[in-house]
């Protein structure tokens, strides 16, 4: 099926759609090559999303009865703005969905999220190769922080640097 779907359900995730969230995460990964760092399980998506404090929230996208993508965010804070923000860390939508309205869909909600949060910014990175990707934003009004670079520290890097 092309063109927009009539029915874009967006919702968020309960516990019961852990293995859902860790298949589509995986979907994700493949996608960008990089199924191999994929470390999360079941238990600790569980844990870090559904325990006693959840890191991140994940709203689901359904369309024609299908699980078409998924969206996972947390609040993060502006110190120069004195306000909270809200940081989407991964959009997902499965291909046979793409170009269907499944991500614009997401993004407003997440943006309605924002804006009923207080939220000054709501930000997210992308793949400096999808060019797909970067041209929906755009077309969005999102605005490319070009000066802006993410630095990472993870593994022994992270290990040495927290001791």
């Amino acid at each position: 099926m092309t063109g927009p779907s009539r029915d874009i359900e967006i919702l968020p995730a309960t516990p019961a759609d852990v293995p859902l969230i860790l298949a589509l995460i995986r979907e994700l990964a493949e996608f960008v090559g990089l199924l191999s760092e994929v470390q999360a399980t079941e238990e600790s998506l569980r844990e870090t999303l559904f325990g006693a404090h959840p890191c991140a929230e994940v709203l689901l996208a359904r369309s024609d009865d299908e699980v078409a993508g998924f969206a996972l965010y947390f609040q993060n804070y502006s110190t120069f703005l004195a306000k909270p923000g809200l940081y989407l860390e991964d959009l997902y939508v499965r291909a046979p969905f793409r170009g269907r309205g499944v991500g614009s869909a997401l993004l407003r909600h997440l943006a309605r999220i924002a804006v009923e949060r207080g939220c000054g910014r709501f930000e997210w990175a992308v793949l400096a190769w999808n060019r797909r990707a970067i041209d929906f934003y755009h077309g969005l009004g999102a605005r490319l922080e070009e000066d802006s670079r993410i630095f990472r520290l993870s593994g022994d890097a992270l290990m040495k640097l927290g001791r």
